[in-house]
């Protein structure tokens, strides 16, 4: 699925309830946080809040800000949101579903992977268009089963970590069709059981996962589509090129991917960002439409520079090829794997960077 069509969906999608939305998005005080974070649905509009911003645009009310008021410097102060890798650890228990967002070797939260690495827990499900999280996840022991669409380093196409997790089935996997996956998503962010689809009627994709369930549509002559359940997430976790202190996130690149539906899928959602910057100063760094993650989806924000290292994160930085390499040979022989996790992945984030610099 290319990014020209994931843009065009998610803003044909999240652009029908986005007016509801952005007059949630008016709510102050830490009352409407709490309802969020503990998933108390019965204030929140049915719709995915994809595209809120940290401020509303509805201008007939005098307390909206406009994108305009915005770059003025007119805008409401955010909560502060900011936490530390161990109070984010905090939340993570053995046996929880995690949502990673970013796609393939691309902009991965990797200094919240890493972390999770450092953590003692286990026995994940990890929900991700896939990439080095879950390799490196696997291959430490950390993942009782995978759902996914497709795990890839982009330039090498075959995650290898993962690869030798799945052949010597160490780890569970449900198979995904990425739009399949993508409509899991919607489906949980949407807080509906299923979304029906045609994705996979003919296909493997039935035999390989035997739970999923056909449904009659009552319309018209009556045809049999797939009922891709939700994907549901205890804790989501995604990287973004910049934030401000009470959570809202903006992507600087070309693809959002799909973090703003991981954290509207999950009961809680953290995300790190290359630089914490104050609410006013978002659209110095882009349009209004960069602003994808709204404080309300998020529990808590993290600043680590350098932070989705070592996939891309552009135009802050490309991935790292040189490092990818190394990691793919680390997948060869035990001892391989063991100097590789000694030297970047039993340290410190500061360490790791120290080691990783060029």
């Amino acid at each position: 699925m290319g990014s020209s069509f994931r843009v065009l969906f998610q803003g044909f999608v999240s652009g029908f309830c986005f007016r509801g939305w952005a007059k949630l998005c008016q709510l102050e005080g830490p009352q409407h946080e709490l309802k969020h974070q503990s998933r108390d649905y019965s204030h929140k509009p049915s719709c995915t809040p994809t595209p809120c911003m940290p401020f509303s645009v509805d201008a007939r009310s005098p307390s909206n800000l406009t994108a305009r008021q915005i770059a003025k410097g007119n805008a409401v102060a955010a909560p502060d949101k900011r936490v530390t890798f161990d109070e984010i650890l905090g939340e993570i228990h053995d046996g929880m579903t995690v949502g990673i967002g970013g796609w393939g070797s691309r902009r991965k939260p990797m200094a919240l992977v890493r972390a999770l690495l450092r953590s003692p827990v286990k026995d994940l499900t990890i929900v991700s268009y896939g990439g080095p999280d879950v390799g490196l996840l696997c291959q430490a022991g950390k993942v009782a089963r995978v759902v996914y669409a497709f795990v890839s380093l982009d330039s090498i196409p075959l995650e290898p970590h993962f690869r030798n997790a799945r052949q010597s089935g160490s780890v569970a996997t449900t198979e995904l069709d990425e739009g399949m996956f993508l409509l899991g998503l919607q489906a949980a962010a949407w807080r509906v059981p299923f979304l029906p689809t045609r994705v996979g009627l003919g296909s493997d994709i039935l035999t390989a996962n035997p739970d999923l369930k056909l449904v009659t549509s009552p319309y018209g002559e009556h045809e049999q589509l797939v009922a891709m359940p939700a994907l549901e997430l205890d804790v989501a976790l995604v990287h973004m090129h910049r934030g401000d202190q009470g959570g809202n996130g903006q992507f600087l690149n070309v693809d959002p991917y799909f973090d703003d539906l991981m954290c509207a899928a999950a009961k809680k959602s953290f995300m790190s960002v290359e630089r914490i910057v104050a609410t006013e100063d978002f659209l110095k760094e882009g349009s209004v439409h960069t602003l994808r993650i709204n404080r309300l989806m998020v529990s808590g924000v993290i600043e680590t520079p350098n932070g989705a290292h070592f996939t891309e994160c552009p135009p802050d930085y490309a991935r790292d090829e040189a490092f990818q390499k190394e990691y793919a040979a680390s997948a060869k022989t035990s001892e391989a794997w063991d100097a590789f996790r000694a030297k970047y992945l039993d340290v410190s984030e500061a360490d790791y960077q120290k080691a990783v610099a060029r």
